[in-house]
């Protein structure tokens, strides 16, 4: 697996502010993509449907080959995995989200790469009880109802079965352009 260097992030990447590990779900790409289109004028988000392990993450100006290494270390015992994304649920009246089931290997992820960096806790602390998600649409998309049909349109089509065998550590920044990956390691236990 390539290991970059300091400060060698893929081309655009070089006003990135925020990073993050995430698990990409290519399944509900077109589900997320969709819907993210119908409901917003502006351009949707650059980063793909994923779970996300750990946010906000190591800066970019500060990843390295120990932050590499460090996150190859914490996935070391991680095996590929199912689930199936069955039910849409909300977080208030702004986020419309998707359920993985079984969540315990999300959480799993979550707590060894929190341990791993422990100066870098989930949703900065925010939240004691991470939810694994899938965001489909959050608080800056759309409008009350254009969620609740979206929330209705995406339980006709579910369960959406997934398999999870990579995550990614990806940087960028809302405003200034869009989130890329910096590298992806392969779930191999």
């Amino acid at each position: 697996m390539p290991v970059p260097q300091a400060h060698s992030f893929p081309r655009g990447l070089s006003r990135a502010t925020r990073s993050a590990i995430i698990v990409p779900v290519p399944e509900t790409d077109h589900l997320v993509a969709w819907h993210r289109r119908a409901l917003s004028s502006r351009p949707t988000a650059s980063v793909p449907a994923h779970v996300t392990v750990l946010y906000p993450f190591v800066p970019p100006c500060e990843i390295d080959d120990g932050t590499i290494t460090g996150i190859e270390a914490a996935l070391s015992g991680f095996r590929p995995f199912e689930c199936a994304f069955s039910q849409v649920k909300w977080f208030d009246d702004e986020v419309v989200w998707l359920e993985p089931k079984p969540d315990d290997h999300f959480r799993a992820l979550t707590q060894a790469m929190w341990k791993r960096f422990p100066a870098h806790p989930p949703y900065a602390g925010e939240h004691p009880d991470t939810v694994p998600h899938l965001t489909v649409i959050d608080s800056r998309i759309g409008d009350p109802e254009g969620k609740r049909r979206a929330a209705a349109d995406l339980a006709a089509v579910l369960p959406v079965h997934a398999w999870i065998d990579r995550v990614r550590l990806v940087a960028g920044d809302d405003e200034h352009g869009p989130w890329r990956t910096v590298t992806e390691f392969t779930l191999s236990g």
